[in-house]
């Protein structure tokens, strides 16, 4: 009996070590060696590339994805990553720098699906600055305004360009409205400050009638900062200012909408969006704010940034009439989808309903301005039937 027991101990330890190693091939990281034999020529004095892809916030300076020269006229790095999907680019440091084709058009993502270790070997065709850019215009419509190029941002020491769009019948109507609060207000409305296409949302509203219109509230992201403020938590990319951004949309920049303009200042009328770290950073917001922002619109999260997002959502108390809407593609990455059900499952256990809490996955659809162009009217029409509730 004895010799039983611990033959069934052997046993038990054999199979507890093959899951665990089935787990490792399946969960361990994956040595990926980037290969560019030779490079288009440009007049920069010190060349510098880098990877920038949904794996790093597509940072396009990213020093952590940066590539060596070599003795050939060429340039490596070597990655780790887990098993999946990516999507990225080269660049020489900027989105004016980016790679694009022979004849200076725009390339799609690269994509790669990783499931061992490999060598991925690049042919960069050209470079976007080394071709006189096609003419870009305003094309904001007459309800844009700029409501300042250097407003205030003293929880993090810096100014920003702030947008508004007022409906067209804002000065003459008398009533309060609902107001929107925005991330990325560069490649919100108009062509000429975006990097790569506007969503457009003003030309979305202008077609709506008047009774259907809000105060939408751009902010611009602050370039390089980009990353570390709207990330709430300290990672790799650097410490998270996440927090310092939100306190100044709160304590800041709401206040000074709600003192000069004629809004609704509830939670119930205010809402946030986001999309990439600004779905992450607008997710935060409303957890740790619900009492401020009863909705959201949450497009293409980053949550994989960080898993305390996830953590944090588990220990807050939210409202019953909080709304938060989630929308993603399923081309995007194969955690996308994955990331974007996690946080609507643990939502949705913590008493929010479905109607709540809608999950839009788009098909085929990529991580980029064009897609949330197309996800944006699906959202307002949503959280405009919210609102009126």
């Amino acid at each position: 009996m004895y010799l039983g027991h611990v033959k069934m101990i052997k046993k038990y330890f054999f199979c507890a070590f093959l899951l665990f190693f089935q787990n490792f091939l399946l969960f361990g990281q994956l040595k990926v060696n980037f290969l560019i034999s030779k490079i288009p020529s440009v007049n920069d004095v010190d060349i510098h590339l880098f990877l920038a892809g949904d794996f790093n916030g597509w940072n396009p300076g990213d020093k952590a994805f940066e590539l060596t020269p070599d003795s050939a006229s060429g340039y490596h790095v070597t990655e780790t990553f887990k098993h999946g999907k990516y999507q990225f680019k080269i660049t020489r440091g900027s989105w004016l720098s980016v790679e694009c084709n022979a004849a200076g058009a725009p390339v799609d993502n690269r994509e790669i699906k990783l499931s061992r270790d490999t060598t991925i070997r690049l042919v960069i065709a050209g470079w976007q600055d080394n071709f006189k850019a096609a003419e870009k215009k305003h094309t904001a419509s007459a309800n844009v305004h700029i409501l300042s190029d250097t407003f205030r941002m003293p929880q993090l020491g810096r100014t920003r360009r702030i947008w508004i769009y007022l409906p067209a019948n804002y000065a003459a109507s008398g009533k309060k409205y609902p107001v929107i609060y925005l991330q990325d207000g560069q490649n919100l409305f108009d062509d000429l400050t975006s990097s790569y296409g506007e969503w457009g949302i003003d030309e979305i509203l202008d077609k709506l009638p008047a009774k259907d219109q809000c105060i939408l509230i751009g902010i611009d992201h602050g370039g390089e900062n980009r990353i570390t403020e709207y990330d709430p938590y300290d990672t790799k990319y650097g410490k998270g200012r996440g927090d310092d951004y939100v306190e100044f949309l709160v304590k800041t920049l709401k206040p000074y909408i709600d003192q000069h303009y004629r809004t609704r200042p509830d939670a119930r009328h205010t809402t946030i969006v986001g999309s990439s770290m600004g779905g992450l950073i607008s997710m935060y917001a409303i957890l740790k704010y619900p009492h401020v922002f009863g909705n959201a619109g949450i497009f293409s999260p980053a949550f994989w940034l960080s898993q305390a997002i996830y953590s944090y959502a588990a220990s807050r108390k939210l409202p019953k009439y909080t709304n938060i809407y989630f929308v993603c593609g399923d081309a995007e990455s194969d955690d996308m989808v994955t990331d974007v059900h996690k946080m609507v499952s643990l939502l949705r256990g913590k008493g929010l309903s479905p109607l709540n809490t809608p999950e839009v996955i788009a098909k085929g659809a990529r991580h980029n301005e064009k897609q949330w162009n197309s996800d944006f009217p699906g959202f307002y029409s949503w959280v405009i039937k919210s609102l009126s509730h």
